[in-house]
């Protein structure tokens, strides 16, 4: 009797639970998610893993790493950033009432970088490799599924033959195919949730980016205007030099009219002296004048006393 061994294939598969349940957050908590989010942005770097730690500090921070995944917590911040996006910027002839969702004031707070600060700056430990502390991502049970082939063998037994032809069920088949398609669906849910990660960031990064330009632009606005009031100040500089000059040219010129005025006093005070020096002698000469007059006016009374005497002594001869 001849015999040929059976050809054995396994596969290992993950399945995951197609039923998973979100957590909904109070509003209270909402606020604190999205201040905790904006003030620590600086751990969202892009680098591999680094949203992962990142958003498991934010959960065990607020106490919710046993209620939410990060994945979750990835998912409502992206929903959150998207239903603020069509509320902030609609297409045009569409009407939105933004008052109408009870988080938009809180996430135009964040957009516009208002509420950076408002929360605590946490540290993600990358290295910790321990992820009982953390709700785990539910996946199917890892279960060997052993398919068995075999050629058609030839038993003899008491002159009868006997085909035998192991090749598993239908249904192992088509479990195999789903849980396959599930485990593609995560992976592309995570791939989804990774690029709206990197494109919000891009979109922080873009923003970041126009608010430098603007602020550039300011500088230089406010740089050509210094420039104008630098080449202002050089023009009232040199004017000040001129006016200065002018100044000392005048000084000089008041200086020399000082000397002028001087010499043409000592002139003075020197004529002064000689008018006097002259009123001086011309008085005394004045008076030399006056007692000659009076000399000559005693001897013409004189004479005429002495005419007057001859007169009466003729007068009395002729009596």
């Amino acid at each position: 009797m001849e015999v040929q061994d059976h050809a054995y294939t396994s596969t290992t598969y993950d399945i995951i639970n197609p039923v998973e349940f979100t957590y909904k957050m109070s509003s209270k908590e909402t606020e604190y998610f999205v201040k905790l989010r904006i003030s620590n942005n600086f751990l969202f770097s892009g680098k591999r893993n680094t949203s992962m730690w990142a958003w498991r500090a934010i959960l065990k921070h607020m106490g919710l790493q046993h209620k939410m995944t990060y994945s979750q917590a990835s998912k409502k911040w992206e929903n959150m950033k998207k239903r603020y996006k069509e509320l902030k910027s609609p297409p045009d002839g569409v009407k939105v009432f933004p008052k109408s969702w009870p988080h938009f004031t809180l996430m135009d707070d964040a957009m516009e970088g208002r509420l950076e600060g408002k929360a605590p700056i946490l540290k993600a430990f990358s290295n910790d490799k321990d992820n009982s502390d953390f709700l785990p991502i539910s996946k199917l049970k890892k279960r060997r599924v052993f398919t068995v082939t075999s050629s058609p063998t030839t038993l003899v037994a008491g002159g009868s033959e006997i085909e035998v032809s192991l090749n598993g069920n239908r249904e192992v088949g088509k479990e195999t195919l789903q849980d396959g398609s599930l485990e593609i669906g995560r992976i592309m849910q995570e791939v989804e949730d990774e690029r709206n990660m990197m494109d919000s960031e891009r979109q922080v990064m873009e923003r970041e980016k126009w608010v430098m330009e603007r602020e550039r632009l300011v500088l230089e606005r406010e740089r050509m205007v210094l420039d104008r009031e630098v080449a202002a100040l050089d023009r009232d500089r040199a004017l000040v030099e001129r006016e200065r000059a002018m100044i000392e040219k005048e000084k000089a010129a008041m200086e020399r009219e000082r000397a002028m005025v001087e010499k043409d006093r000592d002139n003075l005070s020197r004529d002064r002296l000689a008018l006097e020096r002259e009123k001086t002698r011309l008085g005394r000469l004045s008076a030399s004048k006056e007692r000659l007059e009076e000399i000559t006016k005693d001897s013409d009374i004189v004479d005429r006393k002495e005419r007057f005497l001859n007169l009466f002594e003729k007068l009395i001869e002729t009596f």
